[in-house]
């Protein structure tokens, strides 16, 4: 029988965390080694393995090479299928309740495809759902795993996404061109509230809270309405909504970063694959 190459797959799994995060810092904190040790991987893999420079530098961010962008491709299909495998073995002895905890804005945008895939994969497995503003998330122990929205450089536990915090308006609305800009946002312990406030204050811009509300979908109804305006991450605004900006005379606004908390006593093989198949999941959005 002929004899092929082999790559293991926690070189590949930390090579695809690189090329995803774009650097060795995020890329460790993701599959849970120092960033020396990813540094020594990357270099076993590209001078013992494959022999070929897979990424290139630029400034701070990691770079895929020609090469780096074809292995990425068999890299994911290699994971994913090692994945399928272990959970068909696993399935039938797979069974529990998980409780999650996020907030609503992400139940709707993110969550639906990763919970049909875990339930295809774990179909005995109860999932329980907690759906509260990300504040309140961070004060509770009983959750198994929980994703909250955080401010940059306060991230803590597994990094899923970063996205741009915009301001959005009904798509026929002029709001923007009140003298008093009338909001729609989160209750006041929200960040990106605080936010949009500091950033309108410092542009010395007059506003108003005119409504509040922890649900996101209240939000957007009074939006969509076209009875203020909003500041969310961009992911939540639906499509018949219209992005403003600078051209309306409006401030820019930062990043935010979305992470998946574990909690380490309530750690088992069920939370840990529902974990993956969240990260997973918001890779493809």
């Amino acid at each position: 029988m002929a004899s092929y190459p082999t790559i293991d797959s926690e070189l590949l799994r930390t090579f695809v965390a690189i090329a995803d995060q774009g650097g060795y810092t995020r890329a460790a904190e993701q599959v849970n080694r120092t960033q020396s040790a990813v540094s020594m991987q990357m270099k076993r893999l590209e001078e013992d393995v494959v022999q070929r420079s897979l990424f290139q530098r630029n400034g701070r961010q990691m770079l895929l090479t020609a090469e780096g962008e074809l292995l990425l491709g068999y890299a994911r299909r290699i994971l994913r299928l090692q994945g399928e495998a272990l959970n068909s073995l696993r399935a039938p002895h797979m069974v529990g309740l998980v409780r999650i905890g996020t907030p609503d804005d992400y139940v709707t945008r993110f969550l639906p495809g990763v919970l049909a895939r875990f339930a295809q994969a774990f179909p005995l497995v109860q999932v329980e759902m907690h759906c509260e503003p990300s504040f309140q998330l961070l004060q509770r122990q009983d959750l198994d795993l929980t994703i909250v929205t955080r401010e940059p450089g306060k991230e803590i536990g597994q990094l899923l996404r970063q996205e741009e915090v915009v301001w959005a308006q009904a798509e026929n609305a002029m709001l923007h061109e009140r003298p008093t800009l009338p909001l729609a946002m989160f209750n006041a312990d929200c960040f990106c509230r605080n936010w949009a406030c500091n950033a309108l204050d410092t542009m010395t811009r007059d506003y108003r809270v005119a409504y509040s509300s922890p649900s996101l979908s209240a939000i957007l109804a009074v939006v969509g309405a076209g009875l203020a305006i909003t500041a969310q991450l961009r992911s939540l605004i639906p499509a018949e909504m219209r992005i403003i900006g600078k051209e309306e005379g409006l401030p820019d606004m930062p990043m935010a970063s979305i992470v998946l908390l574990r909690n380490p006593r309530s750690q088992s093989p069920v939370t840990e694959c529902l974990a993956e198949h969240i990260a997973e999941g918001f890779r493809q959005h």
